[in-house]
């Protein structure tokens, strides 16, 4: 089984975002592999294990997001490559998407394609659909479980009402969520071994692309405005005094 699984380099869930002169910032932070990747990292070897085959790592960015692509195969892929382009710059996701599905088109073969839910940064969740829809592959995302067998797979999605059972054939694309399980931590060989990978960077002349062009730009960022909050604690003598006296305050303050 040939599996992609595409990565992000983003800011630690921790880093304070501040907008600087127009430009985000998140200070000194480090930048780390979305979590949310590292499900579909853990997902695209577990099929690897069960069906035998090979998974490659890959990620748009500059050659720091190499450090997302290490990651991946310290935990067990087998190959990386890095799609960098000085025209690859404020994508939105559907030039991202375009990016991605060429590349899984190049590579050739690919029986599945796993994404994680969601980038931290963005929180937008749509690269995995809109990618799907390029390859016109079936979009199983919020994957919790997932069964192949020969060229159909059955999924288990984590939906807010429960689970929700889908079937499709192979290829797919595949978004994961945390119901799947909890990813491996990389072991000491596979971090020695990532050290030393030598991974390809393909620019898009090599993808045979033009620079995708974006539909959502971002002509101003700026910082949210600061509130000034007050918190007042309601007192009473029983819980009735407490209820009357919280009622008639939010009366007064035309909350409702």
């Amino acid at each position: 089984m040939k599996i992609v699984v595409c990565v992000k380099q983003v800011p630690d869930s921790a880093a304070k975002v501040v907008v600087e002169n127009g430009k985000i910032s998140w200070g000194d932070a480090p930048l780390v592999i979305n979590p949310w990747d590292e499900y579909a990292v853990e997902a695209a070897i577990q099929q690897k294990e069960a069906l035998s085959g090979t998974v490659t790592a890959i990620t748009i960015g500059g050659e720091g997001s190499k450090d997302a692509l290490k990651h991946a195969l310290a935990m067990g892929a087998d190959n990386a490559i890095l799609i960098s382009d000085p025209a690859l710059v404020n994508m939105d996701t559907q030039a991202t998407a375009q990016v991605l599905a060429t590349a899984v088109k190049k590579i050739g073969g690919v029986d599945a394609a796993f994404f994680g839910r969601q980038a931290i940064d963005s929180d937008s969740g749509l690269v995995p659909a809109q990618t799907a829809r390029l390859l016109k592959w079936p979009a199983l995302t919020l994957s919790a479980v997932i069964k192949v067998d020969g060229s159909s797979v059955r999924v288990a999605r984590g939906v807010e009402e429960g689970r929700q059972i889908v079937t499709a054939k192979l290829p797919a694309v595949f978004s994961l969520v945390k119901d799947f399980g909890e990813p491996r931590y990389p072991s000491f060989m596979g971090i020695r071994k990532a050290s030393r990978a030598e991974i390809p960077a393909w620019s898009l002349a090599e993808l045979g692309i033009p620079a995708p062009a974006s539909v959502i730009a971002w002509p101003e960022i700026m910082n949210p405005p600061s509130r000034e909050v007050t918190c007042e604690v309601i007192t009473g003598g029983s819980p009735a005094e407490i209820a009357e006296a919280l009622a008639n305050k939010i009366l007064a303050e035309k909350v409702l």
